[in-house]
């Protein structure tokens, strides 16, 4: 149990380094979210959350590609930007459907606990990742639902410091929220 505890410190610190860095758009919060991402893959797994652990496995394949697309220059450079509300509807209905379909495979042919709640999750953090990495301002307003909700699923699987730290999230996705979107407004101001 001290080990995953261990583990778990490791997964939280470098998670918080990674939030603390994107909010500020630093190219170097994917080194940090692939580390902590990959604490977190063993630590999600040995607590049942299947589907987490899957999940950050993909942050570890999406740290690779966001820290690609952030590193473009010239005209391919990623900026803040808004998507209509069509593309948000897709997204959302993507993701139900989705995590229906993890959350009964899981239910039905493992033992994961919660898999309906843990599919959820993780399928909208998929999607949230994918956003964050293209810089779409809405990815903050998915972090903000996701955290908040992962704050119980943690807690509930007896991981009390990532819990904490998705209350950190939480609070911290807000306050990338605000940033971004002052960002934003200030680009889009410029490009006129």
């Amino acid at each position: 149990m001290d080990s995953l505890w261990a583990l778990e410190i490791v997964a939280v610190s470098m998670g918080l380094i990674f939030i603390i860095l994107l909010i500020s758009e630093n190219i170097w919060c994917w080194a940090f979210g692939i580390l902590s991402s990959l604490a977190f893959v063993f630590l999600m797994y040995y607590s049942r959350l299947y589907s987490e652990s899957i999940l950050y496995v993909f942050y570890v394949i999406i740290g690779v590609y966001g820290w690609q697309k952030w590193s473009q220059e010239g005209e391919n450079k990623i900026v803040i930007h808004r998507v209509s509300w069509r593309v948000i509807a897709t997204v959302l209905i993507l993701g139900a459907v989705l995590s229906y379909l993890a959350g009964y495979y899981f239910n039905n042919y493992t033992n994961a606990q919660r898999p309906f709640a843990d599919a959820t999750s993780s399928v909208f953090s998929i999607l949230a990742s994918y956003m964050e990495a293209h810089k779409w301002l809405s990815s903050w307003v998915f972090w903000i639902v996701i955290n908040g909700f992962s704050i119980w699923l943690y807690f509930d699987r007896s991981l009390n410091f990532s819990s904490f730290l998705m209350v950190i999230y939480l609070l911290l996705s807000i306050f990338g929220f605000i940033q971004w979107r002052q960002r934003y407004i200030y680009q889009s101001q410029v490009s006129q």
